[in-house]
């Protein structure tokens, strides 16, 4: 029950966009539309769920047997970058439509301090390996939630002839997203 707890209060309760603000760059930079959207936000589940389970062994398999806690977010971007890149080499070879589906989306996870971001929080909430499983999964999911969210609203906005010029664009996403975040809070105290 508890691993359902923290599935729903990481997608829900503590988005990392609206709750969190972690990752804010490529949602706004992703978000226009929904096709590109959608890849991210799967590329995005993919890649944080592995860094999860590969950050948390090197935390408490070497860096804490070691002494070495303090490198721990020295050690936790190289991780990052070097499983992007191998998921990379390994879609590339495995099944190259995916991987040109997903595009330059794929290496951009390395710089979404979203992955880096989960990857803390799982060290510092004490989570177990299943639990950062979990926590990873319901961040990521909660990350392709409010793209696809944000990435329909954009549309609807780039239709609507109505928005004041000096709104249209990113000041129009900001305030939408602003907007997002503030019915987002709606669901603290649901779940701790």
């Amino acid at each position: 029950m508890d691993l359902l707890w923290i599935l729903l209060g990481s997608m829900f309760v503590n988005n990392i966009i609206f709750s969190r603000f972690l990752g804010c760059c490529p949602f706004l930079g992703v978000s226009t539309k929904t096709d590109t959207a959608k890849g991210m936000g799967v590329a995005v589940i993919f890649v944080l769920v592995l860094a999860a389970v590969m950050t948390w062994l090197a935390f408490h398999m070497v860096l804490v047997p070691l002494g070495l806690e303090y490198l721990y977010t020295l050690s936790f971007i190289l991780i990052i970058a070097a499983l992007v890149q191998f998921v990379e080499l390994v879609l590339k070879k495995i099944n190259p439509v995916l991987y040109k589906s997903l595009g330059i989306f794929l290496p951009l996870i390395t710089t979404n301090c979203a992955v880096l971001g989960v990857a803390v929080i799982n060290m510092n909430e004490n989570y177990t390996l299943a639990e950062s499983v979990v926590n990873a999964l319901g961040s990521s999911m909660g990350f392709l939630l409010a793209l696809l969210l944000m990435s329909g609203i954009r549309e609807r906005i780039d239709r609507n002839t109505n928005v004041p010029q000096c709104l249209q664009g990113l000041p129009i996403a900001l305030v939408t997203a602003g907007l997002m975040s503030m019915a987002f809070m709606g669901f603290a105290g649901i779940i701790k």
